[in-house]
């Protein structure tokens, strides 16, 4: 038996118990944590904003080490570690087919099996298929990619998804080009993996945007060479900073409605909104006809950082051993198990950057 925080109900607060696992069947592989992200899709799942079979393990950005593996599986041994891959490719969809891996429309099929038993029978399923907010988890193969060398695993956890999101918005969404502009909206774990990643890309000048004075720190730590705080006038701070005209690329990580609409004013003519963040189905954002011609800007939204893990965890790595990526600037508190209700309570206010789970 091993301990995991249960959401029992959605709305509920999350619960930490013991669990019981199965062995490793066919294709699965047994995991021991080292650590877990607390992000804010978990808060999405357990206040039903996504959808989620429950009662669940939640949990989705963590790494550790294989502890067992179930037949068929050759391409990983006990002692391995692993960082999690939440959304897995079936490799055979129309949108794996034509590259787009992280559209797969089989991603969430294992979300509705049954994970594991709390002690009295209840049968439990994997929140975003793996389960990370526990000390061990059993996942299919397709779940896990190799650690890559010369990152810890705890620090690795974050490589699973604030790290390949905020990288990917900027890389793969937004395009950054060396000497643009960029705003990030929301200085969470998320926004400062994508501030970090506008560094990376050569950014001129980056805006942090954020409804909270003391993220400034962090956000220029990550790489932010102005802060902006979230109001009305935010559009207009922007445009002022960045010559009068807009940054060349605004990426949202809060998934509100305000937020994704200030964001696409902050941009130049022509320029590119990249939306990231969760918002519920009741956040609208509305635009009139003349302005999308008149602009000429694009909005577009973004899954997973529209990154492929086989291709981008080594990219990722290089950037961290070089230093050019820290990891650790991420992370502004260390918990347990039970500090996760309290971390989410921080992203309903806006406070911190990420809340790591270290086992």
């Amino acid at each position: 038996m091993v301990r995991a925080a249960v959401l029992s109900a959605v709305g509920a607060p999350l619960r930490v118990t013991g669990i019981t696992l199965p062995e490793p069947g066919p294709g699965r592989v047994r995991v021991r944590l080292a650590a877990a992200g607390v992000c804010h899709s978990d808060l999405s799942l357990a206040d039903g904003t996504l959808s989620v079979p429950v009662p669940a393990v939640l949990g989705h950005e963590g790494a550790g080490t294989v502890v067992s593996v179930g037949e068929g599986v050759g391409h990983l041994a006990p002692g391995d570690g692993v960082v999690l891959n939440w959304a897995p490719s079936c490799g055979d969809c129309h949108h794996c087919r034509i590259g787009e891996v992280w559209l797969c429309a089989r991603a969430f099929a294992g979300a509705s099996g049954i994970h594991a038993r709390t002690a009295d029978g209840t049968e439990l399923h994997p929140g975003l298929n793996v389960a990370a907010f526990a000390e061990e988890t059993v996942v299919d193969a397709a779940c896990v990619v190799p650690a890559p060398e010369g990152v810890p695993l705890a620090d690795a956890a974050l490589l699973g998804c604030a790290v390949l999101t905020g990288y990917g918005a900027v890389h793969h969404s937004a395009r950054v080009r060396e000497g643009e502009s960029v705003a990030v909206f929301g200085a969470g774990g998320v926004g400062l993996a994508a501030l970090q990643s506008a560094r990376i890309a050569g950014a001129s000048t980056i805006v942090a945007v954020d409804v909270s004075p003391a993220k400034e720190a962090l956000a220029r730590a990550a790489g932010a060479t102005e802060f902006v705080l979230a109001s009305g006038t935010a559009a207009r701070e922007i445009r002022a900073l960045t010559g009068g005209v807009g940054a060349d690329a605004a990426i949202e990580c809060a998934g509100r409605a305000a937020a994704i609409r200030t964001a696409w004013e902050s941009t130049r003519r022509g320029g590119r909104t990249t939306v990231v963040g969760i918002g519920g189905k009741d956040e609208q954002v509305t635009f009139n006809a003349l302005e999308i011609f008149h602009w000429g800007r694009t909005l577009s939204g973004c899954v997973y950082g529209n990154c492929d893990p086989a291709r981008d965890l080594p990219v990722l790595a290089g950037h961290v051993r070089a230093g050019r990526l820290d990891l650790g600037a991420l992370v502004t508190d260390r918990i347990g198990l039970d500090g996760i209700p309290a971390a989410f309570a921080d992203m309903r206010a806006g406070r911190g950057g990420r809340a790591l789970v270290v086992f």
